[in-house]
């Protein structure tokens, strides 16, 4: 069967700019792909999470048996030095050299492991990201972004390193598991929340919600990649601080990440932590006065849509978790970089919030 591309995006940037493609059974693009590599005389490896289900038409056994394959474990904690160091011996003894090619299948903790192993083994190698999960295909997948968690903090280890393409195979959600489909939502969102008053509009308006089978979904994703592809070509490196630039990708994540730090890696999906971080920023942006309660009612009305939690599921420590934010790599001069509301849709940086506004936010999401 042959592959069926509903869009091919690009991410503009120079010589690195690269191509997404969004489509249903991208398998034999992948695979002629592989071969391409193959017929050039390069390594080609590919880096899998072992959670995936076989039986989605991605993966059938006629693409992977082409290539060495490493099968790493669902969940954050593997986005650790353990196994970044597991994949470097891989390919050290698979003999991979400059020229050989890295292929990351899987969601976001895989993507996000493999773009750094690429970035680091024998100081860069290409790579290509094939998103399994809705939130890797709207968003981890997407600009650069590779890194692993220490136990400080998430995502404090890292480096830039583009992918050379980007096939988000929309065939995969359909063994998608309800939660992680939920998860990748939270991410839509945000999109929605931070520049896209429009799409959030849209999600609003859906009598239910979104599944994998929706022929709305594929246009939703388009715009998500859009939307990042637009930000990612003009600000890759995080480097603008006045507009705020690619940080306010960050809407929610400042939260979001002392939540898995202090919680404990995997006991939260991302997505869920991110959906309990739209919360807290919204509250914030309030307390600033900013945004409205009807924004406030809204968010937690579709946040709740897709089963997503709006509170935290037991107590955690404010202190810990304030603990945890000083942590956070978006601190810049001893001050973390929050990104607030000014309205739906109109989101700014700012390292004005006040040590007792932030707690009283972790308090509203049941923090103590």
């Amino acid at each position: 069967m042959s592959a069926e591309v509903y869009k091919i995006l690009k991410v503009g940037l120079n010589e690195r700019t690269y191509p997404i493609y969004i489509g249903h059974d991208l398998g034999s693009m992948i695979y002629k792909s592989f071969l391409e590599h193959k017929d050039q005389g390069k390594q080609v490896v590919a880096l899998i999470d072992e959670g995936l289900k076989k039986e989605a038409p991605l993966f059938a056994e006629d693409l992977l048996s082409s290539v060495s394959t490493l099968q790493l474990p669902s969940g954050e904690s593997t986005k650790s030095v353990l196994f970044l160091s597991r994949i470097w011996d891989f390919l050290a003894n698979e003999g991979v050299d400059r020229s050989g090619v890295l292929f990351a299948l899987g969601g976001g903790v895989t993507g996000d492991l493999s773009g750094f192993a690429a970035a680091s083994y024998l100081r860069g190698m290409d790579f290509y990201q094939v998103p399994t999960t809705l939130l890797a295909m709207v968003d981890s997948s997407v600009g650069g972004k590779t890194g692993i968690n220490l136990d400080a903090g998430k995502n404090l280890v890292g480096a830039f390193h583009q992918p050379k393409a980007v096939f988000i195979d929309l065939d995969c959600l359909k063994t998608l598991p309800d939660r992680e489909f939920s998860a990748g939502m939270a991410e839509v969102i945000k999109y929605g929340l931070l520049g896209n008053k429009s799409l959030y509009q849209k999600l609003q308006s859906f009598p239910s919600p979104l599944n994998s089978e929706s022929q709305e979904l594929p246009g939703i994703i388009e715009t998500c990649c859009l939307d990042k592809a637009k930000i990612v070509e003009s600000d890759e490196r995080e480097s603008i601080d006045s507009s705020g630039g690619r940080a306010l990708l960050n809407l929610g994540h400042t939260f979001a990440h002392a939540i898995e730090s202090v919680a404990g890696y995997g006991e939260y999906l991302h997505g869920e932590a991110v959906s309990i971080g739209l919360v807290c920023a919204l509250r914030l942006s309030l307390m600033s006065g900013h945004c409205s309660k009807s924004d406030e009612d809204g968010l937690i009305t579709l946040l709740q849509l897709y089963a997503l939690p709006t509170e935290l599921k037991v107590n955690l420590s404010i202190q810990a978790l304030m603990k945890a934010m000083q942590s956070d790599k978006k601190i810049v001069a001893g001050s973390i970089r929050f990104v607030a509301l000014k309205n739906i849709g109109d989101a700014f940086l700012s390292s004005n919030f006040n040590s007792d506004h932030i707690q009283n936010v972790w308090s509203t999401v049941g923090a103590k």
